[in-house]
């Protein structure tokens, strides 16, 4: 559980997220090779590489000689709660949320600009949803537990690539459990 505002606000960082995400998609990764995948240069990468370790969200991986330093994600999720914290941890709290919300977003556009190239099957299965619950925080904290163990053997794909069936494909599903004022009529 992530409960730690310097590593939280370390975490909010767009190339960071961007560095992360690869490596739980590729697996090890040298900093060289995620330079390449991300777009920036190697020494930025390495920067933000040891940023991350710094804090725990990677570590180094077993090389396959002296010469190559790999990285790799040490959990293939993060989270948070908001309960006891500060105002310090509620703002870096807030401040990754948004920075989360924010690639979720980009993602989407991308998919947008693209989506008419993709096959007939990932047209109709990708895009967004939403819907309003009438829900106790009890309630809602169950359903996002049960939520949480459906994905449990998907993402269990993520660390091995064996498990993964002949045209998977990397998804990004992005959660927003938002709980919302309640209206003048009591509601």
């Amino acid at each position: 559980m992530l409960d730690d505002p310097a590593a939280m606000r370390a975490f909010a960082h767009p190339v960071r997220l961007a560095l992360h995400e690869l490596l739980m998609r590729a697996g090890a990764t040298t900093a060289a090779d995620a330079a390449r995948e991300v777009g920036i240069s190697q020494a930025l990468a390495s920067y933000h590489l040891r940023q991350l370790a710094k804090y725990g969200f990677v570590e180094q991986a077993e090389a396959r000689d002296e010469r190559e330093r790999p990285w790799k994600a040490t959990s293939l999720t993060q989270e948070w709660s908001d309960a006891e914290s500060t105002p310090e941890t509620s703002a870096a709290r807030g401040l990754l949320e948004q920075v989360i919300a924010e690639r979720a977003l980009a993602r989407l556009a991308e998919w947008q600009e693209r989506r008419m190239d993709e096959p007939d099957e990932w047209r109709t299965s990708g895009g967004i949803g939403s819907s309003y619950l009438y829900v106790t925080p009890d309630e809602l904290a169950a359903f996002d537990a049960a939520f949480t163990r459906l994905l449990e053997p998907l993402m269990a794909r993520i660390a091995d690539p064996s498990e993964r069936p002949e045209g998977s494909r990397p998804v990004l599903l992005t959660t927003l459990l938002v709980p919302l004022p309640a209206t003048g009529t009591g509601d």
